[in-house]
C-alpha cells in the first residue's frame, strides 16, 4: 500500500496527477488550476473510501468456476445391454 491506497489505486492516482500536471503546464488559467485541483482531491478521497469499503463495487467474477472443453452435442448416448448406443434426439 503506498499512502494508504492498493497499487492500481495509486497508479490511477498518479495517472491522474500526471494529466493534471500536463493540463496545467499548457493551460494559462487559475480557474483551471483550481478544478484540477478539486479533482484530484475528489479522486484521491474516493479512492480511500473504495479502498476502506470494497462493498461500494462489487466485482463480479469474469471467469466461471469450471471451464471445460466437452463440445455441446444433441446426441444422447446411452448404454443398452452393455453396449454404447447413440441416438439423435
Amino acid at each position: 500500500m503506498i499512502m494508504g491506497l492498493p497499487l492500481p489505486f495509486f497508479a490511477m492516482q498518479m495517472m491522474g496527477a500526471i494529466g493534471s500536471l500536463l493540463v496545467v503546464i499548457f493551460s494559462f488559467s487559475f480557474l483551471l488550476i483550481l478544478i484540477l485541483l478539486t479533482l484530484n482531491i475528489a479522486l484521491f478521497v474516493s479512492l480511500t473510501q473504495l479502498t476502506k469499503n470494497p462493498e461500494i463495487l462489487h466485482y463480479q467474477r469474469v471467469f466461471p468456476a469450471t471451464i471445460s472443453n466437452k463440445k455441446d452435442s444433441r446426441i444422447y448416448y446411452e448404454t443398452h445391454n452393455g453396449h454404447l448406443t447413440k441416438k439423435v434426439k
